[in-house]
């Protein structure tokens, strides 16, 4: 007989919070298709694609997948590569939709 243990805080809905906001040079993304490695497609607000890549320092921590929604850091060099820094969350993405940051007609979730 399996013994269950109910996790705390699952009867709660999920609460919306505030989001980060691109700072500077920074634009908001959306990952169109992964490459391999650290490698990946991104479509920005900004009406580019860049070949963006995750920086070692955060390689083990962000997970990402086609149709997150993320921050990048363009290159100064060339302007059509970048370096992912921050990925939303769902909550965090409901937020942006809310307040105008992101287009509502395309559906990512």
């Amino acid at each position: 007989m399996a013994y269950y243990k109910p996790r705390k805080g699952n009867d709660e809905e999920p609460r919306i919070q505030r989001a980060r906001l691109p700072k500077g040079k920074e634009a908001i993304g959306i990952i169109e298709q992964r490459y391999g490695g650290n490698k990946m497609n991104v479509s920005c607000l900004d009406g580019k694609n860049r070949n963006c890549r995750v920086p070692g320092r955060l390689k083990r921590k962000l997970w990402l997948r086609p149709n997150d929604i993320v921050i990048i850091e363009p290159w100064e060099l060339d302007d059509s590569k970048g370096d992912v820094i921050f990925k939303y969350n769902k909550n965090q993405v409901i937020w942006l939709r809310k307040n105008n940051y992101l287009e509502t007609e395309k559906t990512e979730f």
